[in-house]
């Protein structure tokens, strides 16, 4: 069917098409080693995309599996006009159909590699843009399934079309001198060899050589020319045997003969990765001071290196199943897309390169339960990866039995203890913290939320303070007023009712006059020079030439602003509104600034009095160490300086972690700060800051 299908097509480099699947099957049969239905659906995975067949053809003909196969290797074309979002639907299709069958994913491998290897027939701009996604999306994806020739040769092949003088630089360097590394390696073995005789296990050793994106990388971090990396000799021992703990005692030769670096000793038959790879790894010091990587495993685990999840796959009766050792990692595709609906193209790519990492971490729960993260990820990560509430509620971590920030990057081998707080809610912020996809994916999706939940509060109060007063709006009115206040649309200003940053008793009045001034001008009612709105403007004004509102006796009401909570010492201003008075806002206030802009003449400038017997509340979050007595010293402490009262205490502890927050009535802002600064001393308290509604 296949070259009945593409007799009729060509590829770029003017050669039949079946070549195309022809070569896609032996690297399916040859370098992954899949069986025959594999063969026969790598054959066929182009045919129902690019030719007149369909997937029943395929199905009446080769049966249920393989047209299952074809269909999840075939790409998604022509659905949407965004390249990115047709890319990240393809991605998503290859893993949700290999959540059910892992071939299709091993067949587009295979098709990935063979059109890699002739890119050059390609234009240069698809060149680099196929080059690029293989190593953003393709190799990685072949480290996770352990197909490690795959992944080498597709880094190769990527790094050789994205930097191709650099590449040809390397080759030919190289090449000078292979002579000399084969001859190094020779050297090196004999002494190993000869051990390894003796001791009576049948084995093979050979130089591994490195591959050349692997040699750049190194290059490009340590800023130094090819000559200069001195650690470019690898080895690998491969024993005939099932015992694992043989390996232990080749590398006990190994370590005998040569000196080992040991930071850099990893054993993965212990602690093996996500992807079923199993092998020691160590580096040590050859002849002439080189250094030497060694690598020592079974026949069985340099089967799975090589062939990776392959190996593990086992088909019966024409059904996969899967090991139960890559039982997790299915999981994790299968977690990749529990909030479809919610992600954008951009973050699905973005989880792809967050979750196909190369470096692992291995971490322990105080229970000793081992988990696997990524290489920086920090004890948010460590909390989502336990349960996703675990991470909601984190305020605090324990890294081998030591309190430590919520940023710091864990280190293989650590302990990790996560602290949680009933009140504790994610910080956006920590977005931009954690590396893993499903931290990140559970704080946005927290995020939006939140978002959904203050608008929609925010709609609600809006609207009750309208009907309170009898004053009806459109949709359009409102977005057009809104506007001029720079929100950025009817969400956003919600949003800002919702969460408090909002006046809104002065905007319904700026919307109340706004509408009555029209009527006014309709009716052909004269302008009343004597409103009640310009008695305000004109006695706010007679205030503010040098005369203090305080010291105006009791003329003009006036009220401090619960959205920024003006105490003396800060600098303020004033707002006239028609029935409450003056409204006392901080200058730095957020609705002072959009009042600005919309109703800069009921904006008055006033000032604190020089001296005032008068108090004022002001809030103060505090958090720190639990111990014993520690309230009991951070009251003392506010109450003992010049008879601080304080009106009420809110403090939630979990662990060794307290936060809270306490009201206070102070003269001004020197006497606020001069009580933070008495808190600040109170051994075991961390953070002590104002907080402002």
């Amino acid at each position: 069917m296949s070259v009945e299908a593409h007799k009729h097509d060509l590829r770029a480099s003017g050669e039949p098409y079946f070549l195309h699947p022809y070569e896609v099957a032996l690297v399916v049969a040859k370098e992954i080693s899949l069986d025959d239905v594999s063969v026969a659906a790598a054959l066929l995975h182009d045919v129902v995309e690019d030719t007149r067949f369909e997937l029943k053809d395929i199905r009446a003909e080769f049966g249920d599996t393989v047209a299952e196969i074809v269909d999840g290797a075939t790409k998604i074309t022509d659905i949407f006009e965004s390249h990115e979002v047709r890319q990240a639907e393809s991605y998503r299709k290859l893993l949700l159909s290999m959540v059910n069958d892992i071939r299709v994913m091993l067949i587009k491998f295979a098709d990935r590699l063979h059109n890699m290897r002739t890119l050059e027939y390609l234009p240069s701009d698809k060149q680099e843009r196929l080059a690029r996604e293989t190593l953003e999306i393709y190799a990685p994806f072949a480290h996770r399934f352990g197909l490690a020739k795959i992944k080498w040769e597709l880094e190769d092949l990527a790094f050789k079309h994205l930097h191709p003088t650099d590449y040809e630089l390397i080759v030919r360097q190289l090449k000078a001198t292979r002579r000399q590394r084969e001859h190094y390696i020779t050297q090196f073995v004999q002494p190993v060899r000869k051990r390894l005789d003796a001791e009576q296990v049948a084995f093979e050793i050979e130089g591994r050589p490195k591959h050349l994106l692997s040699i750049y990388n190194k290059m490009q971090r340590r800023a130094k020319p090819i000559d200069e990396i001195y650690d470019l000799f690898a080895v690998r021992i491969i024993l005939d045997t099932k015992d694992s703990n043989d390996c232990f005692l080749a590398y006990g030769i190994v370590t005998e003969v040569y000196k080992p670096i040991p930071e850099r000793f990893k054993d993965y038959i212990s602690v093996p990765k996500k992807n079923g790879y199993q092998s020691i790894h160590t580096t040590v010091v050859g002849p002439e001071g080189r250094l030497v990587e060694v690598q020592i495993r079974t026949r069985g685990m340099h089967d799975v290196a090589e062939r990776g999840v392959a190996a593990h796959w086992m088909y019966k009766e024409g059904k996969a199943t899967l090991d139960k050792e890559l039982e997790s990692w299915v999981n994790w595709v299968r977690e990749l897309f529990e909030q479809k609906d919610e992600q954008t193209p951009r973050e699905l790519i973005e989880s792809f390169r967050l979750n196909l990492y190369q470096d692992e971490i291995y971490l322990f729960t105080p229970k000793g339960d081992l988990k696997i993260l990524p290489r920086n990820a920090t004890p948010i990560d460590f909390a989502f990866e336990i349960h996703s509430n675990v991470g909601f509620h984190c305020i605090g971590a324990k890294v081998n039995g030591r309190i430590v920030p919520l940023n710091t990057q864990l280190r293989s081998g650590d302990q990790v203890e996560i602290i949680t707080s009933k009140n504790q809610k994610p910080n956006p912020d920590w977005e931009q913290i954690v590396v893993t996809h499903k931290a990140k994916s559970a704080i946005r999706r927290w995020v939006r939320e939140e978002i959904r939940k203050q608008a929609e509060t925010g709609r609600e109060l809006f609207d009750r303070k309208l009907k309170r007063a009898k004053l009806h709006v459109n949709e359009d009115e409102l977005a057009k007023f809104i506007h001029t206040l720079r929100y950025e649309n009817l969400g956003h200003f919600y949003r800002e009712v919702g969460a408090g940053r909002v006046e809104v008793d002065a905007l319904i009045e700026q919307l109340e006059l706004r509408q009555k001034r029209p009527m006014a001008e309709q009716k052909g009612a004269p302008e009343q020079a004597e409103t009640l709105f310009n008695k305000f403007l004109t006695s706010a004004r007679e205030i503010a030439t040098g005369i203090s509102m305080f010291g105006a006796g009791d003329n003009f009401m006036h009220q401090y602003a619960k959205c920024c909570n003006p105490i003396p010492g800060d600098a303020i201003v004033g707002f006239i509104t028609t029935g409450e008075g003056i409204k006392i806002h901080r200058k730095d206030c957020r609705n002072i600034v959009s009042l600005r802009l919309a109703e800069s003449a009921r904006i008055v400038e006033v000032s604190w009095p020089a001296a005032s017997e008068a108090e004022f509340i002001a809030a103060v979050r505090i958090s720190g160490k639990d111990r014993p007595g520690l309230l009991s010293d951070v009251t003392h402490a506010i109450s003992t300086f010049q008879n601080t009262n304080i009106r009420s205490v809110n403090m939630d502890s979990r662990g060794p972690i307290f936060d809270g927050q306490i009201i206070l009535q102070v003269r001004d802002t020197e006497h606020l700060h001069r009580v933070l600064d008495k808190v600040r001393k109170v051994p075991g308290i961390m953070e002590v800051e104002r907080f402002v509604a």
